[in-house]
């Protein structure tokens, strides 16, 4: 069975694109009108729709090139991408995530992309993030182009914020520390709500009976905490790992991670916050359901949250830390070419266009991703101000150069079904804190033993 191939005319037909087979894959060096078929393949439902604007201009400009567009649900993705290389039949060009790249680039899987970037004088300086984890890689080579660039803000009801008699300014300017929680702590306990109408900052409130939850949890995020405590611990100067790429050990028994922690879990305790696990809908979802005042969420959702039925929404950066400075995890994706494609050259074509201003500001305007390149960036700012989609609260970041990115490390895959459920101790209250020397103990033996 074929997947349906997305057009410009299917993206006014469809709003989501549902993959109708496995089968297909790179490798086909022939479509059906005699052009060269070049196969890509994403997990993002949103992208796939927005790179497809790409598609028609690249098509008009590479006339013997017919490029075909897949997308498989996240779990779904993984486990066809190795399948097919396993069975010579995984796409030309995919969407890569640095916690499978390091792998795949160890297997053989991903073509070595400095040739072309030679031949065609293909400029990797233009990309504003990601060059730390698609820079060169241990071998001296690089293996992706950077596409894109996420992080995290606060997002929150504005109509809960004037309710508690706060200001959109007192949001923008939030400090933290891991002793007292700062003016952030303030501000959460003020929009804590119990079912009594009482605030989480006023005599008598019952933790036990919350109706509006001041933020949403900050426990969890596994190994790296991106929609959790991310932006919070690095703020104190502690890292995630002892060296940007190919650490040695993660640092979570640090006192800094420790006590960022141990804050976090007491927000819990305070009833200003839910406990791990103890809601299951996804942020827009509490925003929406006006049972908490604010979340903490993605870039990727800000068109989501901007159009919430009947909930106004505003967005707010991430907290200044104790050292005076902000902190955000940013997660860089990019385009790899599988090392079987039988039509690596015309997969270059269209990758290395994926990845110029032309078609990242095409794409980029409607707000699914944040384009690594700075001009396509501030096109897509601009596109999505004039329909009242302020993207400031995570540009911020960029422009004060306030974001990091997580490290490149071999053994990812193990590291996570080991590491993680012992985080998930800690945030659930079955562990300590103590459980974190263990998981950096863990974590040496694998990064050493994936060397």
């Amino acid at each position: 069975m074929n997947t349906r191939k997305i057009t410009l005319a299917a993206l006014a037909a469809f709003a989501v694109i549902a993959p109708l087979a496995a089968c297909s894959g790179g490798g086909d060096d022939g479509a059906a009108d005699g052009k060269t078929q070049v196969t890509w393949w994403t997990w993002d439902d949103k992208q796939a729709l927005s790179y497809g604007k790409c598609e028609q201009p690249f098509e008009e400009a590479n006339p013997t090139i017919d490029v075909k567009i897949e997308q498989y649900a996240w779990d779904d993705y993984w486990t066809k991408i190795t399948a097919g290389f396993v069975g010579g039949n995984a796409p030309d060009a995919f969407q890569n995530h640095p916690s499978y790249y390091p792998e795949f680039a160890d297997q053989g899987q991903l073509l070595a992309l400095g040739d072309y970037i030679e031949a065609d004088g293909f400029d990797m300086s233009q990309y504003a993030v990601g060059l730390n984890t698609w820079g060169e890689y241990k071998d001296g080579e690089v293996y992706g182009l950077p596409k894109d660039w996420s992080t995290i803000a606060f997002f929150y009801n504005t109509d809960m914020v004037a309710e508690a008699g706060l200001t959109a300014d007192d949001l923008g300017s939030m400090t933290w520390n891991p002793t007292d929680g700062g003016t952030f702590e303030q501000v959460v306990a003020r929009l804590t709500v119990d079912a009594n109408g009482v605030r989480g900052d006023e005599p008598g409130f019952d933790k036990e009976n919350v109706a509006v939850y001041g933020m949403s949890t900050l426990t969890g995020g596994g190994i790296n905490g991106q929609d959790t405590w991310a932006q919070f611990a690095p703020t104190t100067g502690w890292t995630l790992a002892d060296e940007q790429n190919w650490p040695t050990t993660f640092q979570y028994s640090d006192p800094d991670f420790v006590a960022t922690a141990e804050w976090i879990m007491s927000l819990v305790d305070k009833g200003y916050t839910p406990g791990y696990g103890e809601v299951t809908v996804g942020t827009a979802e509490q925003l929406g359901s006006k049972t908490t005042a604010m979340v903490q969420a993605g870039s990727w959702n800000v068109t989501t949250m901007a159009n919430l039925d009947g909930v106004p929404v505003a967005t707010a950066p991430s907290v200044i830390g104790p050292e005076g400075t902000r902190a955000a995890l940013s997660g860089s994706m990019a385009d790899s070419i599988w090392a079987g494609s039988k039509v690596q050259d015309q997969t270059w074509k269209w990758i290395s266009y994926m990845g110029t201003e032309e078609c990242q500001t095409l794409a980029g305007a409607d707000g699914t991703f944040l384009p690594s390149i700075p001009a396509a960036m501030d096109a897509s700012e601009a596109t999505l101000a004039e329909q009242g989609v302020d993207l400031s609260a995570f540009t911020v970041q960029l422009k004060d150069d306030t974001l990091w990115e997580a490290p490149l490390y071999s053994g990812g895959t193990e590291i996570e079904s080991v590491v993680n459920p012992m985080s998930e101790s800690f945030w659930s209250g079955a562990a300590d804190s103590s459980i974190f020397a263990e998981m950096d103990a863990q974590s040496q033996e694998i990064l050493a033993s994936n060397g």
